[in-house]
């Protein structure tokens, strides 16, 4: 029991040899002990057995001889066991293999669908590149398209004046054939009075009264032609040389005309336009020299016509007298008597009334409605074009825009409010200059006061130079020009991103865009902008936000008409908004790479807001 076959004691708590393992590790260390006895040595540990253990060691060999020598029907059940493990082993080793076979297979289709897929990835990115070519061809065509508009409008406008010269070459050309064909006839007549004249002395007659009586004869006997030839008739030929002489002199497209005033606004004449005629009404009443309270019915129903009233010039026929019906005319009377049931018609009327009486040159009169449907298209606003066509706005109306007349013509978004009371600050800083606003990229490094002249157009341009090319199409349509991104202090960066769509986990190129934005609309703009957004009433202005109408209380009707003037008075763009006076508006700015790092710093907190909204 003492005894240790090298690596662990058989009586260690830490044997691995337990239970019947145990026990055999045991009988085989005492089998291999009594080899190497003595027989003496052996019966001597006999000795030391007590009987019961003797006993029952006995007792225990001979059971396990017995049972050893009856078990070969278990032996045989083991072997069929064995066997049919052997079969199983070599099935599923038929089956591994036909499994990694079947595997190769899939991995080649994988790799096949792999590749396949990166055919369709290279296919679909150019498609998108040809996509994005295609989207920036079609801005510059419409770009285009817009430049050509303008043309074609302008052109118009030369066809008109031509058409004016035309018709008086074709008129002085008449005028020319008829002279000359009446200086023929004065001078064939002339001929058979001279040869009548020879002739009478060579009549014969014995008695002078004879003679006096055939002389009769052949005077009363002219053509009906020749009494053209009058005293009253050489009149006229005088009068229309002198017209024609005057004419030719002066090259102008008006017939002053002291004896035919009604000629100079006849319809179709040399006045005759396609549209209305830019400074019509202060050119008439110069024409005229006389007060529009003078003036006639036709002279009322001409300015009427060119002052793009065209509507209202059959009921106007029959209700006007003079230019003094119009002047006293009240909101009711041209309702009911003129049919103006236009609220914007009648302001338009009004206006155009009182520019008469003003010794100022009207600039924004020479702006006429199809102007400002153009003008419309470089603001980005060109889904209100037919609004303001039907409305006749103009550039008078647009200078004394209120916010009802904007609710009137369906404009209700604050943002696109925005954008024209801005629009309308740029062409007054401007003094309605037509030709003030900016489509193509002509400047380097523009100032603020130039960048208010950028059309939606050229910030789309701008956007494209800066690497944001993908973005500029989704301006379209949303009101976004220079004026709105360097005068209105609630458009900022984050509203720029919003209405580019630019999502807001692309942090890096935000942080790009607040950068070139800020270096674009300078200095003094980002601070106003950065006090509006350190406001604690401070909202992001989105596409989405709707101006609310005012509505009058109930409560007290006394004051009810002193409400409505205030309302009315309610410019979209006031009167006492003027250009920025800082000097660095009109400077511009120098940009190095230590201002571009401190400008991405001084964005950071701002893209985090702008993030977590």
């Amino acid at each position: 029991m003492n005894y240790t076959n090298g690596l662990f004691d058989c009586q260690s708590p830490t044997s691995p040899f337990l239970g019947s393992l145990r026990v055999l590790h045991l009988l085989e260390d005492l089998r291999a002990a009594l080899d190497l006895m003595d027989p003496e040595e052996k019966e001597s540990l006999r000795s030391q057995v007590s009987e019961t253990t003797a006993e029952g060691l006995m007792e225990w060999l001979q059971s396990r001889l017995t049972n050893g020598h009856g078990s070969a029907a278990g032996d045989l059940v083991n072997q069929e066991r064995l066997t049919r493990l052997e079969s199983d082993k070599e099935c599923l080793v038929l089956q591994v293999s036909v499994l990694t076979d079947q595997v190769e297979v899939q991995g080649e289709k994988i790799r096949d669908l792999d590749s396949s897929l990166e055919e369709h990835r290279m296919k679909l990115n150019a498609t998108e590149e040809l996509l994005q070519q295609e989207l920036l061809s079609r801005s510059a065509l419409e770009t285009e398209k817009l430049e050509l508009l303008t043309e074609v409008s302008s052109l118009k406008l030369k066809l008109a004046a031509a058409e004016g010269d035309c018709r008086e070459s074709e008129d002085v050309k008449d005028m020319r054939l008829q002279l000359t064909s009446m200086e023929d006839e004065r001078q064939e007549y002339e001929r058979s009075l001279n040869a009548a004249k020879v002739r009478v002395p060579h009549v014969e007659g014995e008695r002078k009264g004879t003679e006096h009586l055939d002389l009769a004869g052949v005077q009363t006997q002219k053509p009906k032609a020749l009494e053209t030839h009058s005293p009253e008739g050489k009149k006229k030929s005088k009068g229309i040389m002198k017209l024609f002489g005057r004419m030719k002199r002066s090259q102008s497209t008006s017939d002053d005309l002291d004896d035919s005033p009604e000629s100079a606004f006849r319809r179709g004449g040399v006045r005759a336009t396609a549209g209305p005629r830019l400074g019509w009404s202060r050119d008439l009443q110069r024409s005229n020299n006389n007060p529009f309270s003078r003036w006639s019915k036709e002279q009322v129903c001409e300015w009427l016509q060119n002052q793009g009233l065209d509507l209202y010039v059959n009921q106007a026929q029959q209700w006007i007298s003079s230019g003094q019906t119009l002047l006293k005319a009240s909101q009711h009377d041209l309702e009911k008597d003129m049919g103006i049931r236009h609220p914007l018609h009648r302001k338009k009327l009004q206006l155009a009334l009182q520019s008469l009486g003003s010794e100022e040159e009207d600039a924004m009169g020479k702006l006429d409605y199809n102007w400002v449907t153009r003008w419309l298209d470089d603001i980005g606003l060109p889904q209100y074009k037919s609004q303001f066509d039907e409305g006749r706005v103009d550039g008078r109306m647009l200078h004394y825009m209120t916010v009802d007349d904007l609710l009137g013509l369906k404009v209700g978004s604050v943002l696109h409010h925005l954008s024209i009371k801005r629009a309308i600050q740029v062409l007054r800083i401007n003094c309605y200059d037509p030709s003030c606003l900016r489509r193509r990229p002509t400047e380097n490094n523009p100032t603020p006061a130039e960048i208010c002249q950028w059309t939606n157009h050229r910030v789309m341009e701008w956007l494209r130079s800066v690497d944001l090319a993908e973005y500029a199409p989704n301006l379209r349509g949303s009101g976004v020009h220079g004026g709105l991104m360097v005068l209105e202090p609630r458009f900022n960066v984050e509203t720029m991103a919003l209405l580019l769509n630019i999502p807001p986990n692309k942090t890096l190129l935000r942080r790009h865009l607040a950068t070139n934005f800020h270096l674009l609309v300078g200095s003094e703009a980002q601070r106003l902008k950065q006090e509006y957004l350190e406001n604690p009433d401070y909202t992001v202005l989105t596409a989405t936000a709707k101006v609310k109408p005012r509505r009058l209380s109930f409560g007290s009707f006394g004051t009810l008409r002193r409400k409505r003037q205030e309302e009315m008075e309610e410019y979209v763009c006031p009167m006492d908004v003027q250009m920025p006076q800082s000097s660095s508006f009109n400077k511009g700015l120098c940009v190095y790479e230590d201002s571009l790092d401190q400008l991405e710093q001084v964005w950071t907190i701002p893209l985090t807001r702008m993030q977590c909204s």
